[in-house]
């Protein structure tokens, strides 16, 4: 009992964490889009729409760590980690939308740089500081890789901040109107490096592709290790959200074993398969005479 609520009070920690940081960064945001319109600075704006996305990933891990501890149903058999696949995907769009209209914004300003008001653009930057390093602070206390994730998004923020406000202070004693844009098309560049990335790699998870080729491989000759197996086909290595991964495979076995000797083959697979922490498996047994039902 005491460690059950030990756990529940571990989980709502979290929860309470993440959610915390998650309003701050949502409030932040709208503070920054209004800033960077105000300022007429391109590297505030370019900055806010970061950490919009920032805002989506964290709002996401929030909803998951709701839904993490939840039982799977009839209608979700494997629960509701695929969630945080689809907040992968949203947030790309959204990061790729944004990123377009900053470099359509910075661009020409290259041309034509306009210089920001750089007292509105320090302030910003010294809250921008504050505010991202504050909530990577809060999120260092907790121990689960969501919240070890999100810190470093944060910190990646806080750099970025760290970055406009040596932009602003250069501004305020030397006239170089073009470091605005040009630090907001560095960023713009840098977000969409990332976004196309890891794009790619959510992309192949939805379309359950093997998360790791070396690892499948490792797997099938860990199952084809055994005396009794004779062949493997129908194997699928997939994943549902980049970390939890899923197995299913059917067996052909050498000849008729009894029944004893199954148990024992299942004890020792079992066994092979622990070392790859795979979250669910499921293995099939086909006799020699017997005709696969999947063929």
């Amino acid at each position: 009992m005491h460690s059950h609520n030990h756990s529940h009070h571990h989980a709502h920690d979290k929860n309470e964490r993440i959610g915390w940081t998650f309003f701050l960064n949502v409030t932040f945001t709208i503070i920054e889009f209004i800033g960077g319109w105000l300022t007429n600075s391109t590297a505030i704006m370019a900055d806010a729409v970061h950490d919009l996305g920032d805002s989506i990933s964290i709002g996401f891990a929030w909803l998951l760590s709701h839904f993490s501890d939840k039982q799977a149903s009839s209608t979700y058999s494997y629960g509701y980690k695929r969630l945080s696949l689809f907040g992968a995907l949203i947030n790309s769009v959204v990061l790729i939308v944004g990123s377009i209209f900053i470099l359509v914004e910075a661009i020409p300003r290259l041309a034509h740089p306009e210089m920001p008001m750089v007292g509105g653009m320090l302030g910003l930057a010294l809250l921008g500081v504050t505010v991202n390093g504050y909530a990577v602070y809060k999120l260092k206390a907790g121990t689960t890789l969501n919240e070890k994730v999100l810190s470093w998004h944060l910190l990646e923020d806080a750099l970025g901040w760290v970055a406009v406000l040596i932009v602003s202070i250069i501004l305020m004693f030397v006239d170089w109107p073009i470091l605005d844009p040009l630090l907001s098309i560095a960023f713009t560049l840098y977000i969409l490096f990332n976004v196309v990335k890891n794009l790619k790699s959510t992309l192949a998870l939805f379309l359950q592709a093997s998360p790791d080729e070396e690892t499948q491989t490792k797997i099938t000759d860990a199952l084809l290790s055994n005396s009794e197996v004779k062949e493997i086909h129908h194997i699928h290595y997939w994943s549902l959200d980049g970390e939890s991964h899923v197995l299913t495979a059917h067996l052909l076995l050498k000849e008729q074993f009894d029944v004893s000797t199954i148990k024992l083959l299942k004890k020792t697979i079992a066994e092979d398969l622990a070392t790859f922490d795979l979250s669910h498996t499921t293995i099939e047994f086909e006799f020699p005479d017997e005709v696969c039902r999947d063929d």
